[in-house]
This record gives structure tokens, C-alpha cells and sequence, in this order.
């Protein structure tokens, strides 16, 4: 035994001066180190490098260093705004949301108004974030997210087709990498709408993976305009899925570009490269349509053979020939941070809003079905899931607003406020029944229901989303040391990149064994955790402290699987979507503790932050399971894992039934809460809209509630007859109703009828019986 203790002392005093003596660490751990680093090394294509490149790190980069700092996050300003903004919200959106019948625009006409139209045009929706120096309304994020969700909450159709042109497309582009020129000619333009633009990206053989796009360019002299010897490029190109397309008058378009003849320079190859081209350019075809989904928004294929172009269409000038993917990757936030969250934060208020009238004013077995546990439970998902989504869709448009373009949060809020959704929209459809599934002038959910699949598949297919690059760019951009320890392995200075990585590789070891002295310390008690916010809120304090665990024990596990699995971590999609998983969820959990905080702490609103915080913090011990569940390696290693991770077992769980019955009823009941869980979607005034007649349907079932109580109770003393025709008259006859109360349920019952009821058609389809619900007996 004492000799055991020896060897065991002698080979710790080894590593102790390996590691502690700089001069032993560089030239034997580091050293080797760097050789076998290099050799794990994925390769890495040029356009991924530029998708690593791309976007700033925030908040990510706090949850990746096992010490998040909570007061900065606090610190930063809530997302407020300014009263111009505001007005637009109040006046033009407010307009623009009333003239829309999306039954009449998706089954009737398959597009737009033309008066809609002229609408959005005179209004400036396209120039949202075009500064007013162009024409443009100059607005936040924040604003822009806020007129796309409220468009959203009434017309999935205006929602893209206003959102698109203030997202990845000619606009954003042009203010980052345009010349003067191009700026001053082409953004006022697009401002006033006197352009309509698209961006033709994706193709029949480049989806997600667009860094494949088969579209050439070839560097050329030829005929402009004239003149007989212009240096321009001679384009082929086929694309599919390109939303305002087939009305397009400007097309914002991605290839490869070549130069055989090197007329630019050496380089035969140049890169992908992006060009504006009007669309009645001689050789465009453009014009078909898709019919995406019965969202019949203005999306078609385009295509060109042997279009020629001058050189100063490229975006940028000849100067950004081959900076393509770089100038889209910086782009592609906007897309996937502002338009498609909002558009999703839109669906899931709306759902909330009418699922919970609705299931107030159905009753059914003599009870609202929303009273029903089975209900109930479908009903907190949607509260609950709204809350955290609308918390991320604002500290998101906040970071944009504060200058960041976060590309790996850009991707998680785009991955799980879609999917959020899809899941709200099932449960609400679930909840209308019948009401839900029989299309006609009446329903407000199917075009939601059947479009939700469109925001998952845009800008990046959530498959992908989820299993390649949240995690995958997470890994290298928002940890702390493993881009310096990549750029040090490839630094040609071997010399330099070796005192560079063994910087690195020695605050990294460190980095890694304080997170696993963390994790297992706040294993046994999150309650060690110190690094709270100094003013959180009492009720808030023990989500700060899990979360400082998960964010220790998430920067351990990601060391961990990339010390083992080096650049095959990336072709393991499933363990990399479940670290992927766990990061998405801390940030969603970050946001909607901030939201809480910024909204004032109402007591009120506990329930909401409840049910979310620990839905999501059990979904995170769930990533953590099923990643060491499946991690390859021996049963040593994952039991020690397991222990640092889980040394008391999982203990976090699901929402209790208690609290999903008090949530659900904060969304059955008109309030302050409700309120401020719906704000900023369109709630129309008209009294025959759908929407109105449910609110006021609510209103009187609330009014109705004590009465109906009274008759049901004289029914069981069998005071009262137990059928329902003519029971209001005995009722009243008999003296336990009054007159008053004998109208309000008469109103009760026509304005119940009409709700629950559904639109029927001619034999043919051609014509609707009923508007709005209203039935022909």
C-alpha cells in the first residue's frame, strides 16, 4: 500500500510540473499535443470557414464559460420602442391588418388585394430597415419584429410577403456591402416600393446545403446597352422556393463565379458572388408560381441562360467578386433572428388568445372543455411555450438593436420558436376540433396550421438547423478556447502557432477541470451556487443557480466530446443536436428570466415563468441523459460523467398538474396576464370578425357562468325539468332567474351557436351558405 501511495504521489508531482512549469508544458504537453490536435482536425470546406466566420458571439459565449455572468445580462436595456415606431404599429399595421381576409386572399383570389398592395407600397412596409437618409422607416429590430408578428397574428400571406424584403434580400446586402452608387439608386427605390425584390438563393440541387449552388458566372467581355465591349459576366443559373419572385422587378442573385481568361486576375475559380438583376433583363424567365401550403405568398421558380450582365451589378462592384457566402452568412441573421421568430411569436399569441376564449365559451358534458384536465394540460403548453418564445424573440431583437449579429443564437431562436409553434398550433387545433379542421370564412387557425410548415423549412431546414449548426457553430465560435487552438494550429509560423496554443491548451485545461469541480459541486447542491444576480428576484434565485450548473457541466461535456471525437463530432449528428439542445435551452431559460425582470417581476405572471422555466430546465436534464446514454465510450467513463453530472441523480422535473391547471386558467380568463401574454397581435374591431364574435362570446359566457351554475343546480334538486328547450322560460317562470339574466342567456346561447358552428358550401364549393360561422339551419 505505502508504495502504491508512493507511485501515486511520484505521478502527480509529474503532471503537477508537466502542467505548471511553462517550459516542460510547451515543449512536451503542448508540444504533442498540437500534433495529435491537428490530425483530429476537421476538414473545413471554405464556405464553412465563412459560416464560422460569420455574425458576432453574445450571450452564448457567457453559457459556454460555466460561469455565466447574470448581471450583465440584466444589465443590458430592455427593448423598448420610440414613439414613432409605436405609431406605425397603431395607424399604418393597424389599417393594414384590418383590410386583410386571408380566406378571401388564400381561397379566392391566391394573392394579395391589389388595394393591399398599393398599401403596403405608399406605406413603406418594404423599407422597415432602410435608413430614412433612402426613403427608408429606419426602424429597430425590435419594431420590425413587432409589425411582423402583429401582420403574422392576422395573415401568414402579408406577414412574408412584408417581411421578406426587410430580411435576407437586396436591402440588407446593399446597406452592408453596396457601392454609393448602388445604395443611392436602388434603396429608394426599394423604399417606396417602386421595386419589388427577391433574393434567388436555393435551387432544385442546393437546399440547406446553398454553399453547393451549381449556378455559374463566367467573367466575359460582350454587347451592353450598346456598347460592344463591356467587361460583365455571362450568367446560367435554375432556382426553385423564391418568395416575391413571380412579382419581382429586381432579383438579388448568388453563383459561382469563374474567370478561364483571367480578365480579373489569376484566379481561375473566384467564389461565390451576388448580383442585383432586373427581371426583364433579355434571357430571365420569371413569373410561375409554387403553392406553398395554400400560403399562396409570392413564391416561383426563375431561371437564366446566357444572361449577360456588367460588372457594376455585382453587389459591391468588382471589388466583392468570390465574397458571396461571407456577405450572406453576416446577412442570414436577420432572417432567422427577426423575421421567422416573429412571424412564429404571432401564431403562438394568436393560438393562445382564441384557445383560451374558445375554450371557455365550448362547453361540453355541461362544462367549458378548457375546465377539462386533459384540456388543461394542452392549454398550459400553449401559455407557457408563448411566454418563453416571446421572451426570445425580444432579447433577441434587443442584441441586433445592440449591434451583435448573432449567428448561432440567430439559429437557436429560428430552430425552437418554429418548432414551439408547430407544437402550439397542434394543441390549439386539438382544442377547436371540428371548429379547427373545417376550412371556410370562419376559422382562424387552419391557414396558421397549414403554413407552419413553411417558417421550418426557410432559411435553413430545422433538421439541419438543429443537428449541424447550432451546436456545430456554437462549438467553435462562442467557446473560449477553441477557435484561439485552432487558429494556432494552423498558424504556417509553427513556432508562434505552438507558443500560441500552448497559451490556449493551458487556460484550457484549467477552464476544463474547474467546470468539472463545478458541476459536481452544484450536483449536490445548486443552493453553492454564489453567482446570482444581486438583485433577483426571491422566486427567480434557484433558476440562476441551475443554471450556472448546466452551463459548468455543458462546458465539460463539450470538452469532453470533442477531446474523444474530435472533427467526427460533426458527422454525429444526434449528440451533437442533444448539446446543441442543452445550449438552446439555457439561452431560452436566460431570456425568459430577463423578460420577467424587465416586465417589473408581476406576481401575477409566476405561473407562466414557472411552468416555462421548468419545462425547459427538465428538457435540458433529458439532453444531458440521452447524450450519456449514447456517448461512445467505455462504462468507466460514462458512469464518471454521469456522477460529476447527475451525483444526486436527475432531479429536476416536469411542470406539477397544480401548476398547469393555474396556468391554464390565466388564458381562460380576461386579464392582465392574458393581456400581456397576447400583446402586439391584431385584435380586429369589426363585431361579425371571427375574433371579435369570440371575445364577445367570452365576455357573456363569464356573465352566464353564476346563472348556468344556478340552472344546472335546479336541474339536480329537480326543480327544473332536465332538458334544455324551454328551460331559460321555466326558469324564469319559476323565479330563479330574473328577466336580465334571462337575456344574457339567450345571448349566451345565439353567441355560443354562432362561435362553435363552422361555414358549409354548395355541393360544388363555389359558394359559401354562411358568412363567419353563421349557418343555415
Amino acid at each position: 500500500m505505502f508504495e502504491f501511495l508512493l507511485v501515486l504521489l511520484a505521478l502527480l508531482v509529474i503532471v503537477t510540473a508537466l502542467f505548471a512549469v511553462p517550459f516542460l508544458r510547451l515543449n512536451i504537453v503542448s508540444n504533442l499535443v498540437l500534433k495529435v490536435f491537428r490530425r483530429l482536425l476537421p476538414q473545413i470546406s471554405q464556405t464553412e470557414q465563412e459560416a464560422l466566420d460569420a455574425g458576432s458571439v453574445w450571450w452564448e459565449g457567457a453559457l459556454f464559460s460555466g460561469k455565466p455572468d447574470w448581471d450583465q445580462l440584466l444589465a443590458y436595456p430592455k427593448p423598448t420602442l420610440t414613439p414613432e415606431e409605436q405609431a406605425f404599429l397603431d395607424g399604418p399595421v393597424e389599417q393594414l391588418c384590418a383590410m386583410l381576409d386571408e380566406w378571401h386572399i388564400t381561397h379566392e383570389r391566391h394573392d394579395l388585394p391589389p388595394h393591399v398592395w398599393q398599401f403596403i407600397r405608399e406605406n413603406r412596409f418594404f423599407s422597415l430597415i432602410i435608413p430614412k437618409e433612402y426613403g427608408g422607416l429606419g426602424f429597430s429590430a425590435l419594431a420590425h419584429s413587432e409589425v411582423v408578428m402583429k401582420i403574422g397574428s392576422r395573415s401568414n400571406t402579408a406577414a412574408v410577403t412584408v417581411m421578406v424584403p426587410n430580411s435576407l434580400g437586396p436591402a440588407e446586402l446593399l446597406l452592408q456591402y453596396g457601392t454609393e452608387e448602388q445604395k443611392n439608386y436602388y434603396l429608394p427605390r426599394l423604399a417606396s416600393g417602386t421595386e419589388i425584390p427577391c433574393f434567388a438563393l436555393t435551387g432544385p440541387d442546393a437546399g440547406s446545403d446553398a454553399g453547393s449552388i451549381p449556378d455559374t458566372g463566367i467573367v466575359c467581355r460582350g454587347v451592353f446597352d450598346g456598347h460592344p465591349d463591356v467587361l460583365g459576366i455571362r450568367l446560367n443559373w435554375e432556382k426553385r422556393y423564391i418568395t416575391l419572385g413571380p412579382v419581382a422587378t429586381l432579383l438579388g442573385l448568388a453563383f459561382r463565379l469563374y474567370d478561364p481568361d483571367g480578365l480579373l486576375g489569376s484566379e481561375k475559380e473566384i467564389g461565390i458572388t451576388l448580383a442585383l438583376i432586373p427581371t426583364n433583363t433579355h434571357g430571365i424567365q420569371i413569373g410561375r408560381r409554387h403553392y406553398p401550403l395554400n400560403g399562396v405568398f409570392q413564391n416561383g421558380p426563375n431561371s437564366g441562360k446566357d444572361v449577360f450582365i456588367p460588372m457594376d451589378w455585382v453587389i459591391g462592384g468588382q471589388n466583392k467578386v468570390g465574397q458571396g457566402w461571407r456577405m450572406l452568412m453576416n446577412s442570414l441573421s436577420v432572417g432567422r433572428s427577426i423575421s421567422l421568430p416573429a412571424t412564429s411569436v404571432g401564431a403562438a399569441k394568436l393560438s393562445a388568445w382564441s384557445s383560451g376564449a374558445y375554450g371557455r365559451v365550448r362547453v361540453q358534458f355541461k362544462s367549458p372543455v378548457g375546465y377539462f384536465e386533459g384540456v388543461e394540460e394542452a392549454l398550459a403548453r400553449i401559455a407557457g411555450n408563448t411566454y418563453m418564445m416571446d421572451a426570445a424573440r425580444i432579447m433577441t431583437a434587443g442584441a441586433v438593436d445592440l449591434g451583435e449579429q448573432p449567428s448561432v443564437i440567430s439559429a437557436i431562436v429560428k430552430y425552437h420558436l418554429t418548432e414551439r409553434s408547430r407544437q402550439i398550433i397542434n394543441d390549439a387545433m386539438d382544442i377547436h376540433g371540428g371548429k379547427g379542421i373545417c376550412l371556410g370564412p370562419s376559422n382562424y387557425l387552419a391557414r396558421t396550421y397549414q403554413q407552419t410548415p413553411v417558417g421550418i423549412t426557410v432559411e435553413g431546414a430545422n433538421i439541419l438547423t438543429r443537428n449541424m449548426i447550432i451546436f456545430g457553430q456554437g462549438a467553435i465560435r462562442a467557446h473560449p478556447f477553441t477557435l484561439r487552438e485552432i487558429n494556432a494550429a494552423w498558424d504556417r509560423n509553427q513556432e508562434r502557432g505552438l507558443q500560441a496554443f500552448d497559451e490556449a491548451l493551458a487556460a484550457h485545461s484549467k477552464f476544463t477541470l474547474g467546470n468539472a469541480l463545478g458541476s459536481l459541486i452544484y450536483g449536490f447542491s445548486s443552493r453553492l451556487v454564489r453567482n446570482v444576480p444581486q438583485n433577483a428576484a426571491s422566486e427567480t434565485i434557484h433558476y440562476y443557480q441551475q443554471l450556472t450548473r448546466f452551463s459548468a457541466s455543458f462546458a465539460l461535456l463539450t470538452d469532453v466530446a470533442m477531446l474523444k471525437l474530435g472533427g467526427s463530432l460533426k458527422r454525429r449528428e444526434r449528440l451533437s443536436a442533444r448539446l446543441g439542445d442543452i445550449l438552446s435551452m439555457m439561452y431560452l431559460c436566460s431570456a425568459t428570466l430577463k423578460r420577467f425582470e424587465d416586465d417589473g417581476r408581476p406576481a401575477a405572471d409566476l405561473p407562466l415563468l414557472h411552468w416555462s422555466m421548468q419545462d425547459a430546465l427538465y428538457r435540458t436534464q433529458q439532453a444531458f441523459h440521452e447524450f450519456l446514454l449514447n456517448f461512445p465510450v467505455n462504462r468507466l467513463m460514462r458512469g464518471l460523467l454521469r456522477c460529476i453530472i447527475f451525483p444526486l441523480g436527475m432531479r429536476c422535473l416536469p411542470p406539477a398538474d397544480s401548476l398547469s391547471h393555474e396556468v391554464a386558467r390565466l388564458i381562460l380568463t380576461p386579464g392582465e396576464v392574458r393581456d400581456r401574454l397576447t400583446a402586439g397581435i391584431y385584435l380586429p374591431k369589426d363585431e361579425n370578425d371571427p375574433l371579435a364574435l369570440l371575445e364577445k362570446a367570452l365576455s357573456c359566457a363569464i356573465a352566464c357562468e353564476p346563472v348556468e351554475a344556478r340552472l344546472r343546480q335546479a336541474v339536480r334538486d329537480k326543480t327544473l325539468a332536465p332538458h334544455e328547450n324551454g328551460l331559460i322560460n321555466q326558469a324564469l317562470a319559476l323565479g330563479i332567474i330574473t328577466s336580465r339574466e334571462a337575456e344574457l342567456l339567450e345571448q349566451m346561447k345565439t353567441l355560443r351557436r354562432r362561435v362553435i358552428m363552422v361555414d358549409d358550401f354548395s355541393p360544388d364549393f363555389r359558394q359559401a351558405n354562411s358568412q363567419h360561422g353563421e349557418t343555415a339551419a
